[in-house]
């Protein structure tokens, strides 16, 4: 119902309706990433040029396509009051191995720059815990993150 509401409203506004929809796991990990990105304040070139890039290789998307969906995810981070609504997402249509998959791109999304504050470090523990997946795999993608990053 609100759907349909935004998507009239928009109509009459001129506004566009997103490419990718709210129920999207796509769209729910994108945001995450943007989330975690943008969490410590500063969004740096590598931070974003490394989202653009983990985006376009695990969803097969062109660049256009990793764009548009680095711009609705930006937006649905925004209007978002919590990360339960992404995670719940990401919960119910991935599998344990694909939500692993998921917390280790958000690791290589920390330490794009170089830096893990410490606001991403608790922001990928309290992601992790949504997700279901347990502090031992959590730690174990962090070490691996760590090592490429090095």
């Amino acid at each position: 119902m609100f759907a349909k509401l935004k998507t009239l409203i928009g109509t009459f506004t001129g506004d566009e309706e997103p490419h990718f929809a709210e129920t999207d796991p796509r769209l729910a990990a994108a945001a995450l990433l943007v989330h975690t990105i943008s969490i410590d304040g500063v969004i740096t070139d590598e931070e974003k040029s490394q989202l653009q890039a983990v985006l376009q290789s695990k969803y097969e998307l062109t660049l256009e396509q990793a764009d548009e969906l680095i711009e609705d995810a930006s937006t649905a981070d925004k209007e978002a009051v919590d990360l339960y609504g992404f995670t719940s997402v990401l919960k119910r249509h991935l599998s344990e191995e694909e939500r692993l998959d998921i917390l280790a791109m958000i690791w290589d999304m920390v330490y794009a720059d170089g830096v893990v504050h410490e606001f991403e470090d608790n922001l990928v523990w309290r992601i992790a815990e949504l997700l279901g997946v347990s502090s031992r795999d959590r730690m174990i993608l962090k070490k691996r993150a760590r090592k490429l990053a090095e």
